[in-house]
């Protein structure tokens, strides 16, 4: 499986990116999985579910399936720091591609997914000076990026680009659980 990040700071578009490249790598044939970081408390469920009901009730884990899908919801009783290696290993062996969102100091290959601040506003920090992991930068302004770049330029607007540019470099985003136990 060949696993990407897309990095950038609140507002850049990184899920906007990631939602548009889903079906786009899948016309490719690419069976595609995301990981997504999440803030404190998020909730899947809604009160009133058995699942929720289950959750409420103390159950550590919540496993509830169709012929449709299955999700599994885990409870932790202290706070956890899973990695986002950690959250790979979840996933079903069968894809082709991950997509992770919102891990930005990950040591993953990154896409950073960078647009200039509006008029007025202090200007947007950038990842790839100082991140050995961007290898490439998605943006809608290249010409307005703050430093020099030697890495490969995306069309931030040009999903089909990207994903040209995703399959074509496949082989550097081969993803080796060992690496990371």
């Amino acid at each position: 499986m060949n696993v990407i990040a897309f990095a950038g700071y609140s507002g850049a578009g990184k899920t906007t990116l990631v939602e548009r490249l889903i079906p786009a790598l899948k016309l490719q044939g690419q069976r595609v999985s995301v990981v997504k970081h999440a803030h404190h408390r998020f909730d899947v469920d809604h009160p009133g579910k058995d699942t929720w009901r289950h959750r409420q009730a103390g159950a550590f884990e919540v496993v509830a399936a169709s012929d449709q899908r299955l999700v599994l919801m885990r409870e932790f009783e202290q706070p956890a720091q899973l990695s986002v290696h950690h959250l790979i290993a979840e996933l079903y062996e069968g894809v082709d591609w991950v997509l992770v969102e919102g891990f930005r100091d990950c040591d993953l290959h990154k896409i950073e997914v960078w647009r200039p601040s509006p008029p007025g506003e202090e200007q947007r920090a950038v990842l790839y000076p100082e991140d050995d992991f961007v290898c490439a930068i998605a943006t809608d302004a290249p010409e307005h990026l703050p430093h020099a770049t030697g890495l490969p330029l995306l069309d931030l607007n040009h999903v089909d680009g990207i994903v040209d540019w995703l399959l074509r470099n496949g082989h550097r985003f081969e993803y080796n659980a060992d690496l990371y136990v």
